[in-house]
């Protein structure tokens, strides 16, 4: 009893100093700014966010996939961080930190309890903490939904463990709400059914109670007329004996997971579901194959796999952005990233039967990064920090288990393990609190990112914009400049486009605007931005026609409907 007491005061401990030291490192991010890469879409520029918890803006975030996503548990956040904070970004920093710490305790405690390894659970956990590569997810107002969604993961990993001790039909809605609230919250959830399927082998160990004959969910009991009948097919053997030996020895190399899938089916009817949402409210964005062609995403998935363990080991030149490299499918990264994912995946099934963790833990990494691996593209980017929040879990896993048996036999594995997990918890905190600290504007985050990546046209632009902001005309100007060298980006020419008109260069911001247009057909702020650019030089027929094309492409485009009515207006059309 003295040392369950003991126990549990030293698991109280171990989340005290996760908290504390979470905190420490983090907390300056309550000094921060928003930045101008998505948050004015959560929240600066967003009046439905802005205005709180109101009966509109439920409606609205269920029903509108604002910033091509579903996701209105992340509104609701949002919304309701606005009602209490206003506008003061630190506070929606520390809200994104609180999130983060409760993530973190809760691995913690789920590990824990699902292994009864109380240092190894508590390493995992220390490292998702303060790992650089997280800091994106924490660091940034808008990636709210990261931190949201990955609360309500653990939730459903918890939810599911206590379902495996006593199973029931009330523990098990509590797993499907917990997954359908985070889904809800970001769709990345969709990889969690198959997490769960991969927590049944290691830790759960369920298989072995499948392999045994035991039913999912109920008692390891069997009716009395079958008993009988194994009984009296033992005392008379059939002449097929062989036959079932051989059978007997099939299902025991190859446990049924029948039983599991079936227990699953519920979660897997939620997922399509959810990745038919997401696709509906992404599809606008989600780019073409010749754009980026398939050969090309396949290398870029390829690389990305890898170049994060590498980032992970060794975390460095970190970048709120990583430019699309377009490398070819049989250049010699990407065969050498085959090789590497190759090997590990053959010598993790080599050693699943002695050392199932490896196993779980590299399947865990691989599956959770399918939806954002980049085979179905969504955005410019060739791979991002954030997408590793959940998926690094499987290879702090395959660490915090993997190595402490490699040195199960050496005289001072206690002390070096100790000394060894000190020192890069240390050192991650040293790197992190840095990295954190390039988030704190938006000139220091892209300046940094240009510094630390090459060719990066997009930080480029939003540098540009940035300094506009500032009333930096001159700088802007070249920033826009060299991005448009770079790769030609539109929001580059649409941006030079209002900074040159800003200087009553009309026939210069005409040519930029339609550049932009010829570039991305669909930019409805540039067409009205050309309309305006016209309007001052007196075109009027030109620019009510630019206004029309701004709302064909976006009918609740307010602007553009204010200045095609001013327009109307001054033809003396106006109704």
């Amino acid at each position: 009893m003295t040392s369950k007491i003991n126990r549990n005061y030293l698991v109280l401990a171990i989340c005290i100093a996760l908290s504390i030291t979470t905190f420490a490192v983090f907390w300056q991010v309550g000094n921060h700014e928003f930045i101008s890469f998505d948050d004015n879409d959560y929240v600066t520029e967003n009046r439905h966010v802005q205005d709180g918890i109101t009966l509109t803006g439920i409606v609205w975030a269920f029903s509108e996939p604002h910033a091509h996503n579903w996701h209105p548990l992340t509104w609701l956040s949002h919304m309701l961080d606005c009602q209490v904070f206003g506008l003061k970004p630190g506070r929606h920093h520390l809200v994104n930190l609180f999130f983060h710490v409760a993530n973190t305790l809760l691995l913690f405690l789920i590990l824990r309890r699902m292994t009864n390894a109380l240092w190894q659970s508590a390493f995992v956990a220390g490292l998702f903490a303060l790992h650089p590569l997280h800091v994106e997810s924490v660091a940034w107002v808008a990636e709210r939904k990261d931190v949201l969604s990955t609360l309500f993961w653990m939730l459903t990993m918890g939810a599911y463990v206590y379902y495996v001790e006593r199973p029931g039909y009330k523990r098990y809605l509590f797993i499907i709400a917990f997954f359908a609230l985070g889904l809800m919250s970001k769709p990345m959830l969709v990889t969690l059914p198959f997490v769960l399927l991969l927590l049944d082998y290691w830790p759960l160990k369920r298989l072995q109670t499948v392999q045994s004959g035991a039913r999912i969910g109920t008692a390891a009991l069997q009716p009395a007329s079958r008993a009988k009948k194994k009984q009296r097919s033992r005392q008379q053997p059939r002449k097929d004996t062989v036959k079932t030996k051989s059978a007997a020895s099939s299902r025991a190399l190859w446990p049924d997971i029948r039983p599991l899938l079936q227990e699953k089916i519920p979660f897997f009817v939620v997922t399509i579901l959810f990745c038919f949402v997401t696709f509906y409210a992404q599809h606008r964005v989600v780019k073409p194959m010749e754009l980026y062609p398939l050969d090309g995403r396949i290398a870029n998935a390829l690389i990305s796999y890898v170049s994060y363990i590498g980032k992970m080991l060794w975390p460095v030149k970190l970048s709120v952005f990583y430019p699309y490299g377009g490398v070819a499918l049989f250049s010699w990264q990407a065969v050498s990233a085959v090789l590497v994912l190759m090997v590990t995946t053959y010598l993790t099934i080599r050693a699943a039967r002695h050392f199932p963790y490896l196993i779980v833990g590299w399947l865990w990494y691989l599956g959770t990064l399918i939806p954002v691996i980049g085979l179905v593209q969504v955005g410019l980017q060739s791979m991002a920090d954030r997408y590793t929040y959940v998926p690094l879990i499987g290879v702090f896993i395959m660490i915090a288990w993997g190595v402490p048996e490699l040195l199960n036999s050496w005289r001072y594995r206690r002390f070096a393990l100790a000394s060894a997990a000190v020192g890069i918890l240390f050192a991650l905190m040293v790197i992190t609190y840095v990295q954190i600290g390039y988030w704190r504007n938006n000139i220091i985050l892209y300046e940094h990112a240009i510094k630390v990546t090459s060719e990066n046209a997009w930080a480029q632009n939003n540098l540009g914009y940035a300094l506009s902001l500032q009333g930096k005309t001159r700088e802007a100007i070249a920033h826009f400049q060299k991005a448009i060298s770079i790769n030609n980006p539109a929001d580059a020419h649409y941006n030079l486009g209002i900074m040159l008109a800003s200087q009553g260069k009309l026939d210069e911001a005409i040519y930029q605007f339609r550049e932009s247009i010829r570039i991305s057909p669909g930019y409805a702020k540039a067409y009205n931005n050309l309309g305006n650019a016209l309007l001052y030089q007196g075109r009027l027929d030109e620019a009510i026609a630019s206004y029309r094309e701004a709302l064909r492409l976006n009918p609740d485009y307010t602007l553009a409907q204010e200045n095609l009515k001013n327009a109307l207006a001054t033809q003396k059309k106006f109704r």
